[in-house]
């Protein structure tokens, strides 16, 4: 899979990008991930990639030229998948989106910033909008760099067992169970008997219905 992002602030994004399970599924080969400054793309002076809205009001809005000018300059040599706006008011992100857009084969992405994007790269450009949550960031790039984590460790071969990401919290539309390693007791906190039982069976039957519980405690919505 290859992801190219399109930002204001290229930094922001380097360390998320160049650690843990993003760092190795680049160096297996199995993810690449350009990140491209905007201001390369702008044709004034200064760089300039933003300006005052039309009708007044508070805060600056990124330039439509500049925009069009990375997307289609990118476009000339890739052919995208989905071209993905991350935005406060795009649909929420969740598991199943990110199982979804792990099976396309090129993303591209345009962090806003500012008041946001000229209205028209929406309309043209834009064919999914995301967000990370119902709060306001001071741009796009940690949630770009929090979708390319959520996509990217789904890829075949990233994570060392593949059939962890099955029994992540969602997959299933119910959190996951609690878990515990060594020491069996700790100060007299004990693991689950059923835990150490040794009978898969009645492990996973345990695990489930610590899953439904927690679920209906925590997140009765996803039931």
């Amino acid at each position: 899979m290859r992801i190219d992002i399109i930002t204001v602030l290229p930094e922001l994004l380097e360390s998320p990008l160049s650690h843990s399970i993003m760092k190795r599924a680049q160096a297996k080969g199995m993810l690449e991930v350009h990140v491209h400054p905007l201001r390369a793309y702008s044709n004034l002076k200064h760089n300039q990639v933003d300006d005052y809205q039309f009708g007044g009001g508070a805060g600056m809005v990124m330039m439509l030229e500049p925009i069009v000018n990375a997307i289609e300059s990118l476009q000339a040599k890739v052919k995208y998948d989905e071209i993905i706006y991350l935005t406060p008011d795009g649909e929420t992100l969740n598991q199943q989106m990110a199982n979804q857009l792990s099976l396309k084969g090129n993303l591209l992405m345009l962090c806003g910033h500012y008041k946001g994007i000229d209205q028209r790269i929406r309309d043209h450009f834009i064919t999914r909008e995301i967000s990370i949550g119902d709060y306001v960031l001071s741009g796009g790039e940690l949630g770009a760099a929090v979708l390319v984590d959520a996509i990217g460790r789904l890829l075949p071969g990233v994570l060392n067992d593949e059939t962890s990401a099955l029994f992540d919290s969602f997959q299933d539309n119910l959190l996951a169970p609690p878990v515990y390693t060594r020491p069996v007791d700790f100060r007299g906190w004990k693991v689950p008997d059923v835990l150490l039982s040794g009978d898969h069976k009645k492990i996973e039957e345990w695990r489930h219905q610590q899953a439904v519980e927690r679920t209906q405690a925590r997140r009765p919505d996803l039931l």
